[in-house]
C-alpha cells in the first residue's frame, strides 16, 4: 500500500527524491510496515493456527493425513438425519400434473397464456392453449394434501411429505438445469450435494462408498458424470457408480488366481510407492484420493455382495417393492437397494428414474399422460414402498428423503390440440420425507396457471441449504477454500425453508 492511497498514513519524513539509505526508511511505523511479511508474518501465522484458521483451510490434503476424509465428522448442530436418498426424476416432470394441484386451469381450458408471462420458449417448440391436468387430483392422509393419480401410492403417504410448491432454478435446459439441481451451478466443474454431505459428514461404513449413485438402465443424465463429481474437491467424494442390472460395480470379485492375501501384499507396496512419491511432492491431493479408492475397493469387496444381493429379503418385502414384477422390478430393486445402503451406513444414495433423452425421461413432450403414465407406473409402487419400508424399520427417523426433477412443464399443450408440455424452470414442485421433516405441509405456491412461483419462491439454492440443514450443516460455514475462496455449495445464496422443518 502506498502513501497517497491511506491519508491516515504519516509519509516518511525522507523525501520522495532523496535516496534510500535504511532497508526500512526512517520511521518506526515504517518498520513495523516493512517488516509484516517477515518476523510479523511468523507472529500472525502463530496466532491463526492457535485460532484453527489453517485446519478449516486444509480439506484439499484431508486425504493424506493417517485419518481417513470419510471418517464420520460432527454435525454442525443437533439432527436426525443420518443419509439422505435423492430420488431424481430425470427429464422434468410436470409439477401441475402430479403434485401442483391447479383446478383454475380447467376454467382456462383453450385460451392463451396471458401475454405479461414472459419465458423462454425452450427448443422454439409451437405454443398451445392453456390444458389442465391430465388425471384427477384427490386428497391424500388427514393433511389433504392434493396429489394426483399418477402417484396414488406415494398419496397414501401425503403426511410423511412436505411439498414445496414453488421451486424454481436457472435454466431451462436438461444439461444446464440437471448439473445445477445437482451442484447449484449451471457450470460444469462443482460439487455435488452429495459430495458436499460427505465432504462434511463423511460416513459412518468406511466399507462402502459415502456417496452411490444408482442410473436407470436406459442411460444417466445427458449431462453425465459432472452430475455426481466432486468439482475442485479431492476425487475421493466423489460419487460411486452403481448399475442397476447385473454386478452392480465391475470387477468386484478379484481373478481367481489371485488370492485375497496377495492382493493385500500388492496395496501395500503401492501404498508404499506412492506415499513416497508424494512425500516428494507434496500438496498434492488426487493420488491420494488414489490411493483412497483403492483400499475402499479392496473392501468393498468383501461387503458390497451382500449390501446388493436380495436374496435375504423376504417375498413380501420383494412384493412391496415390486420386485420381479412389470413395471416396477428396476426403479423397486434400486429403491431396495438403497434401503440396504442407508441401513449399512451409507451416507448419501441417489437414484435416477428414466435415462437418455425424451420420452426415455420425464421429458414428456409428445404426450404427459403417455409419458408420465409409464414412467409413474415405474416408479409409483417402489417409492410408497421404500416410505414403509423405511418406516417399519426406524430408519425413516434418520434417512431424509428428496424427490424432484430438473424443472418443471408449462401450463399449455405444446400446439394446437398437442397432449405434451414444454419445460419450465419458473415453478415446479419437490417434496422431502423423512428426518426432521414436517409431514403433511406445503409450501409456497405457484400463479393461478401453475407458470410460476409468486408465493415463498423456493430457488435451488434454498432447496440446498434446507437439505444440509436437515442433515445439520450449516451451508454458510461448510465451505472448502479453492483458489482463495471460500467455496460453497449454494455460493453468496440460499435460505432454508424453516417452514418444512419440524
Amino acid at each position: 500500500m502506498s502513501t497517497e492511497h491511506d491519508p491516515k498514513r504519516r509519509p516518511s519524513s525522507r523525501s520522495a527524491a532523496a535516496p534510500r539509505l535504511y532497508p526500512c526508511g526512517q520511521s518506526r511505523r515504517e518498520f513495523v510496515w516493512e517488516m509484516g511479511a517477515g518476523f510479523a508474518g511468523l507472529a500472525l501465522s502463530s496466532l491463526l493456527q492457535g485460532e484453527g484458521f489453517f485446519a478449516r483451510h486444509a480439506r484439499a490434503n484431508e486425504s493424506v493425513a493417517p485419518n481417513s476424509p470419510l471418517a464420520p465428522k460432527p454435525t454442525h448442530f443437533p439432527t436426525r438425519a443420518k443419509s439422505v436418498i435423492f430420488l431424481m426424476m430425470n427429464g422434468g416432470p410436470s409439477h401441475i400434473d402430479t403434485f401442483d394441484y391447479k383446478p383454475e386451469l380447467a376454467k382456462y381450458a383453450g385460451k392463451p397464456l396471458p401475454e405479461g408471462k414472459k419465458f423462454t420458449n425452450s427448443g422454439n417448440r409451437k405454443m398451445g392453449y392453456l390444458t389442465p391436468a391430465w388425471r384427477p387430483f384427490r386428497p391424500g392422509g388427514q393433511s389433504g394434501l392434493m396429489i394426483s393419480d399418477y402417484f396414488p401410492r406415494v398419496r397414501e403417504h401425503a403426511d410423511k411429505l412436505a411439498m414445496i410448491r414453488s421451486c424454481h432454478t436457472d435454466s431451462h435446459a436438461h444439461g444446464s438445469a440437471l448439473v445445477a439441481m445437482n451442484t447449484g451451478k449451471t457450470f460444469i466443474g462443482r460439487p455435488s450435494l452429495g459430495s458436499w454431505a460427505v465432504y462434511g459428514l463423511g460416513t459412518e461404513n468406511q466399507n462402502l462408498p459415502g456417496y452411490v449413485v444408482i442410473l436407470d438402465k436406459r442411460g444417466g443424465p445427458i449431462s453425465g458424470q459432472p452430475n455426481w463429481a466432486a468439482g475442485f474437491m479431492p476425487s475421493t467424494f466423489q460419487g460411486t457408480l452403481f448399475r442397476p442390472v447385473g454386478d452392480p460395480v465391475l470387477d468386484l470379485r478379484g481373478p481367481q488366481y489371485l488370492t485375497q492375501a496377495a492382493q493385500r501384499e500388492q496395496l501395500d507396496l503401492l501404498g508404499k510407492l506412492n506415499e513416497q512419491h508424494m512425500a516428494a511432492r507434496p500438496g498434492g491431493s488426487e493420488l491420494a484420493s488414489r490411493i483412497a479408492s483403492y483400499e475402499l475397493a479392496y473392501r468393498m469387496q468383501a461387503e458390497v455382495p451382500d449390501a446388493v444381493d436380495l436374496k435375504s429379503e423376504s417375498q413380501e418385502t420383494l412384493d412391496l417393492y415390486g420386485v420381479g414384477q412389470q413395471p416396477t422390478d428396476e426403479f423397486g430393486r434400486n429403491c431396495l437397494v438403497a434401503r440396504r445402503l442407508v441401513e449399512r451406513g451409507v451416507r448419501f444414495v441417489q437414484l435416477y428414474s428414466g435415462g437418455g433423452h425424451l420420452e426415455e425421461t420425464w421429458d414428456a413432450h409428445e404426450s404427459v399422460e403417455k409419458n408420465h403414465g409409464r414412467h409413474a407406473g415405474e416408479v409409483d409402487q417402489p417409492i410408497a414402498a421404500l416410505l414403509t419400508d423405511l418406516e417399519r424399520r426406524g430408519l425413516l427417523e434418520s434417512t431424509l428423503i428428496l424427490w424432484g426433477g430438473e424443472f418443471g412443464r408449462m401450463p399449455f399443450a405444446e400446439g394446437e390440440g398437442a397432449p405434451g408440455r414444454n419445460h419450465n424452470p419458473y415453478g415446479f414442485t419437490m417434496w422431502l420425507a423423512g428426518a426432521g421433516v414436517k409431514g403433511g405441509t406445503a409450501y409456497g405456491e405457484t400463479d393461478e396457471f401453475g407458470f410460476e412461483a409468486v408465493t415463498n419462491k423456493a430457488h435451488l439454492h434454498d432447496i440446498h441449504a434446507t437439505v444440509l440443514a436437515l442433515m445439520g450443516l450449516d451451508h454458510e460455514h461448510l465451505t472448502y477454500f479453492h483458489q482463495g475462496r471460500d467455496e460453497r455449495l449454494t455460493d453468496v445464496f440460499g435460505h432454508v425453508i424453516r417452514d418444512v422443518i419440524a
